[in-house]
């Protein structure tokens, strides 16, 4: 029984060290976002899921009493989470704000008001804690589950620009960790998901490897495309109006037959050259 208390704790430390590492990996994004000024062309979803994911946790470990460590871990991802949603909400155009606000009423307000009050009013405390375990289970295998997309788009493009390593690397490590953590405290709500984490982990590892070496397929977003495309048109539209507006016609000399002729040729050669230039 020490042993197993021992060992829990080791993989209890370990479990915090990666998670809190993983819980950094945003870092390089935020301060894009703080030079750019601008939190466009980022979704605030997997912030909003995350701190909805810790907010559980701490829930079912508070109700446990014995998971010190998904308390830790737990608490400060509420706090590195909470930090990115403010930053991404302060840098954010008008449209992803309020689409930031309905989904934190969603997950963080209306979803996790539910599970606290069909939860905490339940008589029997070994029941009250088993239908929390499922229910955190059945969110943290749905997280694990969101890797697929990543997995599909570098089995499309053959490129793993979107797959870093390093992260699917540490992502691995800490199921491990957790794993052992829910297996030796015999907590299989804390066990089960992270094998499901454990095998997608090595499936992303095993798809770096091999199109790391793959020349990198080159895909252009068409929301992007039509972007420039319509500012193109708008600079082709400009450039003709101000070379036709530029051709100021002067006053004719009706006496002189020649000279509106030759006014008139160049009005509409001008006219002519800013057409074939579009």
């Amino acid at each position: 029984m020490a042993l197993h208390l021992s060992l829990a704790f080791v993989f209890g430390i370990l479990g915090n060290v990666v998670s809190f590492l993983v819980s950094l990996a945003p870092l390089p994004t935020f301060y894009q976002i703080y030079k750019k000024k601008t939190s466009e062309g980022f979704q605030s979803i997997p912030y909003v899921v995350s701190l909805f994911s810790a907010m559980l946790w701490i829930y079912y470990a508070l109700l446990k009493k014995d998971a010190m460590f998904l308390i830790t871990i737990n608490t400060f991802c509420c706090f590195i989470q909470t930090f990115y949603i403010v930053t991404y909400f302060y840098y954010g155009p008008k449209k992803e704000k309020v689409v930031t606000v309905k989904l934190i009423l969603l997950f963080n307000v209306f979803g996790f008001g539910v599970v606290f009050l069909s939860t905490f009013f339940l008589q029997n405390p070994l029941t009250q804690l088993q239908v929390l375990g499922y229910i955190c289970m059945a969110f943290a295998l749905s997280v694990f589950v969101a890797p697929l997309g990543i997995v599909r788009k570098v089995i499309k493009t053959k490129s793993v620009e979107y797959m870093p390593f390093t992260l699917s690397l540490f992502l691995t490590f800490g199921a491990v960790m957790w794993f052992f953590y829910g297996l030796l405290l015999k907590d299989m709500n804390i066990a089960v998901p992270n094998v499901l984490g454990f095998i997608f982990g090595i499936l992303q590892m095993i798809l770096y490897a091999i199109y790391k070496n793959h020349p990198k397929k080159m895909m252009e977003d068409p929301k992007l495309q039509l972007s420039e495309h319509i500012v193109d048109v708008v600079k082709l539209g400009t450039l003709v109006c101000s070379e036709v507006n530029a051709v100021v016609p002067q006053p004719i000399d009706t006496n002189n037959n020649n000279g509106g002729v030759v006014e008139s040729q160049n009005i509409k050669a001008n006219t002519t050259d800013a057409s074939n230039k579009v």
